[in-house]
């Protein structure tokens, strides 16, 4: 099997899974027990948030555990809407963003929340410029996600925290989603009030992730109950999982040290390949995240080809996995100004660091094979 497809999910690792099981085991009490078993949960649920802080670089008390990017996106956003719409209704997002952030957004303007949708260039990037002369008096919130989850185009976050940090009464949030353990992201000082992390797509499990909250930062909670992780987050604990979400982040972040500059050569191989074959045209800018590259055949339903390359155990994807099985034209790809045709036959293949160049250049070849067969369909 040659697995493509690691920005839909990834294979978690088998030290995850241990600590998962380990933990479900042994510390299987409720962390707000008052009993002994209760209190030496807690106590590990404790340490994690520490480890989880310090491979962060952030406050212990800035992190809160959720179920994954999902939920930290619509957090993020609906607790600052709900909260702070008494200063304003305004957000400002761009036209690239994941679904779960785009739909987030969609949802409040049916509260009558006004949402300002920036545009990108070709190579799918916005610009600051642009950022900057969408802030209004009454702008709460800008949230941009740092990369691209269709195409890998990385988003000046950097430049935007630090205009963020201009606007005190605004809040900054990124969905870091796709960019975890691929492309560092300085959360400290950095004018990032929020920031969305998920477990599945960093050799995790799902229904794991993180959500970075800067201290000072109220949220109107989108869960009411028990009032567990700083009242934002209502619900008894996953401990199991919130161990298992921090053994793969700092699995992950030893790799994206050790192996990043195997993980962009591996990249930088299959894009140029890419190029030499009649009909493909790339969507992914060259200076994208090391981990996906998107091309498009026109004339070729994507179905097909993922369909003909699984059949052989390979398996790519189109789209976003959370809206990849609505066979339309690629939000994404035809907000870089490509063609309805360039954005319909958009195909993404996404790396980890467990891929191998065997495994590049084996897929190349089924891709080849695959085209030379289905011409006849494409003329």
């Amino acid at each position: 099997m040659i697995y493509l497809d690691n920005s839909g999910t990834t294979n978690p690792h088998p030290e995850v899974l241990k600590s998962f099981q380990e933990v479900s085991t042994r510390f299987f009490a409720n962390p707000s027990s008052i009993h002994q078993l209760g209190g030496e949960t807690e106590k590990l649920l404790i340490k994690s948030r520490q480890q989880a802080a310090k491979l962060l670089s952030v406050h212990e008390d800035e992190i809160i555990f959720t179920s994954g990017g999902t939920e930290g996106n619509n957090t993020a956003i609906k607790g600052i809407a709900l909260q702070h719409q008494g200063r304003g209704k305004h957000i400002i997002t761009t036209e690239i963003e994941h679904p779960s952030v785009y739909e987030a957004c969609k949802s409040l303007e049916s509260l009558g929340f006004e949402v300002t949708y920036l545009p990108v260039n070709q190579n799918g990037v916005v610009s600051v410029k642009d950022v900057t002369e969408a802030i209004r008096k009454d702008t709460i919130l800008i949230s941009i996600m740092h990369v691209n989850n269709e195409i890998g185009s990385i988003q000046p976050i950097q430049e935007i925290g630090q205009l963020a940090k201009k606007y005190p009464k605004l809040f900054f949030h990124v969905d870091h989603v796709q960019g975890l353990g691929k492309v560092p992201l300085t959360l400290e000082n950095s004018g990032i009030d929020l920031c969305s992390m998920s477990g599945h797509k960093i050799h995790g499990l799902k229904g794991t992730g993180i959500l970075y909250c800067r201290r000072g930062v109220k949220l109107f909670p989108l869960f009411h109950g028990g009032e567990q992780e700083r009242m934002i987050r209502s619900g008894t604990e996953n401990l199991a999982g919130v161990v298992s979400f921090v053994k793969a982040l700092r699995l992950i972040k030893e790799r994206e040290v050790n192996d990043g500059d195997k993980l962009r050569q591996l990249h930088q191989y299959l894009a140029a390949e890419l190029e030499k074959i009649d009909f493909v045209q790339l969507n992914s800018p060259a200076n994208s995240a090391p981990h996906i590259v998107n091309f498009s055949i026109p004339g070729l339903k994507p179905e097909v080809m993922i369909h003909t390359l699984g059949k052989q155990g390979t398996y790519i994807s189109t789209k976003s996995a959370c809206s990849s099985k609505s066979l339309d034209e690629s939000r994404i790809v035809k907000a870089c100004g490509y063609s309805s045709e360039r954005a319909k036959s958009a195909l993404r293949v996404s790396l980890t660091y467990d891929n191998t160049m065997d495994e590049i250049k084996i897929f190349l070849k089924q891709l080849k094979e695959a085209l030379s067969q289905l011409k006849e369909v494409m003329e």
